[in-house]
Formats: C-alpha cells, structure tokens, sequence
C-alpha cells in the first residue's frame, strides 16, 4: 500500500468513525440528565444501571465505524452509495431516539422511532453483506443492544405512563 493510499484509509477511517461518534454526540446532548431521569424511573428487574450506557454505546460506535469503513474501503462511494447512505441514515435515527426518550420525555414516540432504527439497522446489515460480510457482522451487536433497547423502551414507557406519555 502506498503512502498516498495509506493516508486515504486513515482518514477514511476516521472520517467513518467521526460520523458515528457525532451521532453519538448528538444523541448524548440530549441525554445530559439521562442517568438521573433514567435512575428516577420504575424500572423492570432486568433494567441495567445507567452507568452501562456509556461503555456500551462507545464499544459499538467504533464497530459502526469500522463496519462502514470496510464496506468504503473495498467499494468507495461508487460501489456501495446506497448502502453507505443507508448507514448515515440509521446514525440519524440513532440520534434522534435519545432525544425522544430523554429530552422530550415521549415513551411511544421513542418505542416507535427505535422499531424504525432497528428496521434501519438491519437493512444496513443486508446491504453490506451483500458488499462485505465481515462489515455486516460488525454491525450484529448494534442491532442486538437496539433490540434489548427497544423492550426496555417499551418496559420503561408501560411501567411509567405518566413520565413518559
């Protein structure tokens, strides 16, 4: 690989990984309060602690990443457009659950943007499998977290009707 080249992947690199942390971003601005709305809430037994959140979310930010670094790296922008516009997609959705849940305090809205996310993310996976399997099973994880998030979103909306509306 020449130098010119290896510079491109490492920008691509982290440019992919810029675009999943921004979103992250995003979506962590309007959880500033999180853990003690989140802590102030009727919680199933099954309910993580908050702290969890955190580690998580970073673990799987950087996967998102890479899986799309992967699929730009082998195909570019030309090969794989819709499926990378696809990823930036989802990271939208990503965000915007956290600002429905938490900012906005909307149980069913969130319940059905995160169902929407899922539908997203496993979209994005079908895609880039058929670009690069190993990117797709990078993403597993991701929907695996959004699907646990998901019954805790309906949990925590059923158990707290008059927090989350």
């Amino acid at each position: 690989m020449s130098h010119s080249s290896a510079a491109k992947q490492a920008l691509g690199l982290g440019g992919w990984l810029s675009a999943s942390f921004v979103a992250g971003g995003v979506g962590g601005f309007a959880s500033i309060n999180a853990a003690g709305f989140y802590g102030q809430l009727v919680q199933p037994a099954w309910a993580p602690p908050a702290w969890l959140f955190g580690p998580v979310w970073s673990v799987l930010f950087v996967l998102m990443g890479i899986s799309a670094w992967l699929v730009w790296r082998k195909h570019g922008f030309r090969g794989a457009g819709p499926a990378l516009k696809l990823y930036l997609i989802q990271l939208v959705a990503n965000a915007l659950w956290t600002w429905f849940f938490f900012a906005w305090q909307q149980g069913a809205l969130a319940l059905a943007e995160i169902a929407l996310l899922w539908l997203l993310i496993a979209g994005t996976i079908v895609a880039f499998w058929r670009l690069h399997q190993a990117a797709a099973l990078l993403l597993v994880p991701y929907i695996a977290w959004v699907s646990f998030a998901a019954a805790l979103n309906f949990s925590l909306w059923q158990l707290n009707p008059a927090v989350l509306g």
